[in-house]
């Protein structure tokens, strides 16, 4: 269908007539607006382009600040979901307004005071009141007595951990892991330090939600199915 605006012919004794009309559609509080903006672009050096360039810079300082934030992967912990450089974008929306992290997860936190001063990337496995242990016969990690499929997600030739252990994780609580289990530092190497390896809730930046670089390597991060069947942590010790 042809959407280019076609002319159409008037009649000229009403042209100052609809003029006016348009222009009176800004109305007082449209002049206001304009004459406030020319006013602040007359006081920044530079004029509108400069203010054109803080209100840009503003608006991403609280679009970092309060809804997604850019993270850059350094290490080989979470392959093969996440590699090395790879450019992730945190939602920091997820866990608000009640909202709480669940097992499988993808979750980046300040490690200050459990881990280290830094921001870790991490899967999340067990919350709070979870009975995480590991391993069942068959070297599976058990959730709350069931035993957890982690295939989908687990580094090639990786198992759920060569590390045996066996935790109840505190309220408020996270237990995570990465899922290149043998090249990640995480709550197994933290069980003896105070904190016992958990992640405070509260110190949960958000879940990474998206790989949005390289370019080949772009897609979602969608919690795993692997956990859904584990119980609720009520009854875990039946």
């Amino acid at each position: 269908m042809d959407t280019e605006a076609q002319p159409t012919e008037r009649d000229r004794s009403s042209r100052p007539c609809d003029a006016e009309e348009i222009s009176d559609t800004a109305g007082p509080e449209g002049r206001s607006r304009s004459a406030l903006t020319a006013r602040a672009a007359a006081w920044v050096p530079g004029g509108r382009i400069t203010l054109t360039v803080l209100v840009c810079l503003v608006f991403a300082l609280l679009l970092n600040t309060f809804v997604v934030q850019p993270f850059r992967i350094p290490s080989g912990s979470m392959e093969p979901a996440l590699r090395i450089g790879d450019r992730v974008l945190v939602n920091k929306l997820a866990y608000r307004f009640g909202a709480q992290p669940r097992r499988g997860d993808v979750v980046v936190f300040d490690g200050t005071g459990s881990f280290g001063p830094a921001d870790y990337v991490k899967r999340v496995v067990g919350v709070g009141g979870d009975r995480v242990v590991c391993c069942d016969r068959e070297g599976r990690l058990q959730v709350n007595g069931r035993s957890v499929d982690e295939s989908t997600f687990l580094y090639p030739g990786d198992g759920a951990s060569a590390v045996p252990f066996d935790v109840v994780v505190p309220a408020g609580t996270l237990f995570v892991l990465g899922d290149h289990r043998s090249s990640s530092s995480d709550s197994r190497d933290h069980l003896g330090s105070p904190g016992g390896g958990m992640v405070p809730v509260d110190d949960v930046i958000g879940r990474a939600a998206w790989v949005v670089w390289p370019a080949g390597h772009l897609t979602g991060l969608d919690g795993t199915g692997a956990y859904a069947r584990v119980p609720a942590a009520d009854g875990a010790h039946g």
